[in-house]
């Protein structure tokens, strides 16, 4: 008698031992499906953005306000998606029995939690650049971005000034590019960007360094605001992404429940 209760215990241990904590095929599913319909979401919110920019001014809505909608919208898509992925995960994955239910609810969690991070996984790596497209940035910019402050150091209102110097132009933006990396521009390549621009421009050298001068410290100025507003929107895309998980956990244990019939306390 004692030997059969010992090979009764044994089976349950073989049973779970067989059975896997993680479910594949549901957290891969809910995981396509969270970001499939991510991109969806992020299409209509894109196309709802350039529809209510305006070309002109005082007309459509402002720029803050666009950011504004576009932060909140990035932050209820990420819920949504990541929600619907999770309540599949949970829905689809296979019964676990003999399994305790506090045990069922941390697996379903787990599974909810790995469906939102292959989610990001794919969307990374698959859907990056046709997200990117949809919301007008392209992948790989191909004009250089001093270009236009090299431009204003040329500026002149002389007749035959308008040929550029292609060379002249390459050597000055190389300079421009060196003194934004530093706290200051070198005194020797200001004094020859200086020179540079006086002869190009037929302005005086003092004048050639109050304008060398202006287009540095405005260079800056837009660096560090596009800085800013990165870190801005790296901040809000990072609290994006933990309520995302947090939804995604959730809905799993939502969709587990209903999965085994158990009603929700």
């Amino acid at each position: 008698m004692e030997s059969n209760v010992n090979s009764t215990d044994g089976l349950y241990p073989g049973k779970e031992a067989h059975s896997s904590g993680v479910s594949w095929g549901a957290v891969i599913g809910g995981a396509f499906v969270a970001a499939a319909f991510y991109l969806i979401l992020l299409a209509l919110g894109a196309g709802l953005g350039l529809s209510a920019v305006s070309p002109w001014s005082s007309v459509g809505v402002s720029a803050s306000a666009v950011g504004t909608a576009a932060i909140v919208w990035l932050i209820f898509i990420e819920i949504v998606a990541s929600a619907l992925g999770g309540y599949l995960t949970g829905r689809l994955r296979s019964k676990w029995a003999l399994i305790h239910t506090d045990e069922v609810y941390f697996r379903d969690t787990a599974n909810g939690f790995l469906a939102w991070a292959v989610a990001l996984v794919i969307s990374v790596t698959f859907l990056a650049s046709a997200a990117a497209s949809m919301v007008g940035v392209t992948a790989a910019s191909t004009t250089d971005p001093n270009a236009y402050y090299v431009d204003s150091l040329f500026r002149s209102d002389h007749a035959g000034s308008e040929s550029k110097d292609v060379a002249l132009q390459a050597e000055a933006g190389r300079i421009l590019a060196n003194a934004l990396r530093q706290n200051q521009m070198p005194a020797e390549d200001q004094n020859y960007l200086a020179r540079l621009t006086a002869a190009k421009t037929g302005i005086s050298v003092p004048e050639a360094q109050k304008r060398i001068s202006d287009v540095v410290a405005e260079a800056r100025q837009t660096e560090d605001t596009a800085r800013k507003v990165t870190a801005h929107l790296l901040l809000w895309l990072f609290l994006a992404l933990m309520m995302g998980a947090f939804s995604a956990c959730y809905a799993a244990t939502i969709g587990g429940r209903q999965r085994d019939h158990v009603p929700a306390v």
